[in-house]
C-alpha cells in the first residue's frame, strides 16, 4: 500500500514538472518570433511640374530685327542707293583652275568678288575695292566704246569659248546695257576686259595668300613667286595698291622668312617704280 502511495505521488510530481516546462517553453518561443515588416505607407507622389506657357511675342516691339528695302516684297521697284553696284564683270570656262569670276562694284569702287574654282562648288566672296587708277581705265575704256549708244558686239567672227566667255555690264543714269563675247579685235573692249581680269588675278591672289597664312604657310613662297610674276607681267591691276598688304605680310611670323623677304623686296621694287 506504501508503496503504492508512493508511486501516485512520484507520478504526479513529475506531471506538474512536465505541466511547468512546457508553459515556459511556449512562452520563451513566442517571446522569439519576430513581428512581421510593417508595411510601408506610400508617399504622396510629386506634382508634374507645369510648363509655363509661352509668351506671345510682340514683334512690333522688336527693334533688332533687319530692316528692308521696303520694295522686295510689295513688286515696287528697288530704290538704288549710293552703294549700289553700276559696273558688272563675269568671266566662265569650267575647265580653268579658277572657272567662274564674278565682279560688282559701284562708282567708288567698292564692291565684291565671288569666284568658284574647279576642284569645289563652294562660291567664294569677299570684299573689294577698286582703286582710283583702275577706275580712271575703265571710265576711259567706256567713254572711248561710246558704251551706252553702240550696238558692236565687239565678238571675233569665230568662236573661241575654249579661252572662256566674258560678260560687261554698266548701269548709269537710268540706262543699261550688257554685252557678252570670248574674243575681240576691239582695242577698247579688249582693255576694258583685260583690266577686270586684272582685278581679278589681284584680289584672288590675296584671298589665297591669307589662307595661306592660316592653314598652309608652307605655300606662302610659291604664292610670293606667283604675284611676283604677276607684276612683273603687269597682270595685277594696281601693284602700288598692294604696298600696304605686302608690307603686313613681310612682318608675319607665321609664314617662311624666305616668303617675308620676297614680300618686303617687292615693296621696294614697287614704290621704286612708283617714284
Amino acid at each position: 500500500m506504501k508503496k503504492f502511495i508512493f508511486a501516485v505521488l512520484i507520478s504526479i510530481i513529475i506531471s506538474g514538472l512536465a505541466t511547468t516546462f512546457f508553459a515556459q517553453t511556449k512562452k520563451a518561443v513566442k517571446k522569439n518570433v519576430k513581428p512581421a515588416a510593417a508595411t510601408p505607407t506610400p508617399q504622396n507622389s510629386p506634382l508634374p511640374m507645369q510648363t509655363p506657357e509661352p509668351e506671345t511675342v510682340n514683334r512690333q516691339a522688336k527693334k533688332n530685327e533687319r530692316p528692308t528695302n521696303g520694295n522686295s516684297l510689295n513688286g515696287n521697284k528697288p530704290v538704288q542707293s549710293k552703294d549700289t553696284p553700276n559696273y558688272f564683270y563675269e568671266f566662265s570656262q569650267p575647265a580653268f583652275v579658277v572657272s567662274k569670276i564674278q565682279i560688282e562694284h559701284d562708282e567708288n569702287g567698292k564692291g565684291k568678288i565671288s569666284f568658284m574654282k574647279s576642284i569645289s562648288d563652294e562660291v567664294i566672296t569677299d570684299p573689294i575695292q577698286v582703286s582710283s587708277a583702275a577706275l580712271e581705265r575703265i571710265n576711259k575704256a567706256l567713254t572711248a566704246l561710246n558704251f551706252f549708244d553702240s550696238n558692236e558686239s565687239y565678238q571675233y567672227e569665230k568662236d573661241y569659248s575654249h579661252l572662256g566667255n566674258i560678260t560687261l555690264k554698266v548701269r548709269k543714269d537710268g540706262r543699261e546695257r550688257e554685252t557678252k563675247f570670248n574674243w575681240t579685235q576691239n582695242q577698247e573692249a579688249k582693255t576694258l576686259a583685260d583690266e577686270y581680269r586684272r582685278i581679278g588675278n589681284q584680289y584672288i591672289w590675296m584671298f589665297d595668300i591669307n589662307l595661306s597664312r592660316e592653314n598652309q604657310p608652307l605655300e606662302s613662297p610659291k604664292l610670293m613667286d606667283m604675284i611676283d610674276s604677276y607684276i612683273k607681267r603687269n597682270e595685277i591691276s594696281d601693284a602700288a595698291q598692294l604696298i600696304p598688304f605686302l608690307k603686313e605680310l613681310g612682318n608675319d611670323e607665321r609664314i617662311p622668312l624666305i616668303a617675308r623677304n620676297r614680300a618686303t623686296r617687292l615693296v621696294k621694287q614697287i614704290e621704286k617704280v612708283k617714284k
